[in-house]
């Protein structure tokens, strides 16, 4: 086993591609990146990494075992950091059986094929390794007008996004329990930052902004989410990775709770001081309320007192800070912004065929 090694699965997505630049420039660890390229991996992300020494990427899907078990074996990592998922919950409304199949199967595949490299390793090895697993603050379902989602609150997961990824954190958790398999798991608030496939929240109301479309808000646009900018999730991921407690969950949020249509606002305020010669000033204008999206959970908070308590972790960026740098990148990265939608996603409305049941 290389302790330096980091196993990475979905790299090539928002999160993923952020982890493995962060590792790559912060720590002297090699990173193998396998990511099986969806619609949501961009090899285009890390595409300035393809000769890095310390980096390879291995295009291969997790629900594959004999795959996960040669990747294993090949690399001998010291760690893994589990961030591969389908993770859009409009997506799941429509196609419930991809994110069973990846958050759910996969998981247990990879925690299987993990089990069996950790338990051939010697006993120094096996206490050094860590299985890292990363999840959301949707399992625990929604909170009413105050609270905080805590690492013992209840799941109640409202979606089948949601659902996966609670079933995916008990069988991360089952692994431990029973097999002894030295895991972490964190839960993180809405994360928000260059390079998320624009389907998302915030990339989408900046590129519709800067061409003028519509900026479609769902119901009121009072739902509540606590934003967090990718880089301070990411350091998070590091420091739990390097100092938290096997076996321990630890809630990962950036204390910004802002209700959607506060977050839009604020993008068309960002465009109208960034694109001063727009002819779409002022960007707000634009806003439109659509028709809810089925179980649309009213709002997410989380409260991550203990990894500030005990591994001394906090947000750096405000969100003022960290939604300025977003919407500068995308600004400045148009072109990717096109290349990143092949076909598959023109940036039309998803998640309504629930709709009759909402």
């Amino acid at each position: 086993m290389t302790q330096q090694l980091l196993l990475v699965t979905g790299g090539a997505g928002f999160i993923g591609s952020t982890v493995v630049r962060h590792f790559l420039a912060a720590t002297e660890r090699e990173v193998i990146n396998v990511d099986k390229l969806t619609y949501a991996g961009n090899p285009e992300s890390l595409e300035d990494l393809a000769s890095h020494p310390r980096y390879e990427f291995v295009h291969a899907d997790i629900c594959q075992r004999g795959v996960m078990t040669q990747i294993f074996t090949r690399y001998q990592p010291g760690a893994v950091l589990h961030l591969a998922a389908e993770s859009h919950v409009d997506r799941s409304i429509d196609n419930p059986a991809a994110f069973i199949d990846t958050n759910v199967t996969g998981t247990y595949i990879l925690l299987e094929a993990a089990l069996d490299y950790w338990r051939k390793l010697d006993k120094s090895a096996q206490a050094r390794f860590r299985f890292h697993h990363i999840s959301t603050d949707e399992v625990f379902g929604s909170l009413g007008a105050t609270g905080l989602f805590r690492e013992d609150s209840p799941y109640q997961p409202n979606s089948p996004y949601a659902a996966s990824k609670a079933a995916s954190d008990h069988l991360v958790r089952a692994w431990h329990h029973t097999y002894g398999l030295p895991v972490l798991i964190t839960n993180c608030s809405n994360n928000y930052g260059p390079r998320q496939f624009p389907e998302k929240l915030i990339p989408l109301m900046v590129l519709n902004g800067m061409e003028g479309k519509s900026l479609p808000v769902y119901g009121a646009g009072d739902n509540v989410r606590d934003w967090l900018y990718v880089e301070d999730h990411v350091r998070a991921l590091e420091t739990v990775l390097d100092k938290g407690q096997p076996g321990e969950t630890y809630n990962i949020g950036g204390y910004n709770e802002k209700t959607n249509v506060e977050v839009v606002e604020l993008i068309c305020q960002f465009l109208d001081e960034l694109l001063p010669q727009s002819p779409h000033r002022p960007h707000r204008s634009l806003i439109t309320f659509v028709a809810d999206r089925p179980g649309h959970d009213q709002r997410y908070a989380i409260d991550a007192g203990k990894i500030a308590c005990e591994l001394d972790w906090r947000p750096r960026e405000t969100f003022e800070t960290g939604l300025r740098k977003t919407v500068q990148w995308y600004l400045d990265n148009r072109n990717w912004c096109r290349r990143v939608q092949d076909g598959s996603y023109c940036r039309e409305r998803l998640g309504t065929k629930g709709q009759a049941h909402a």
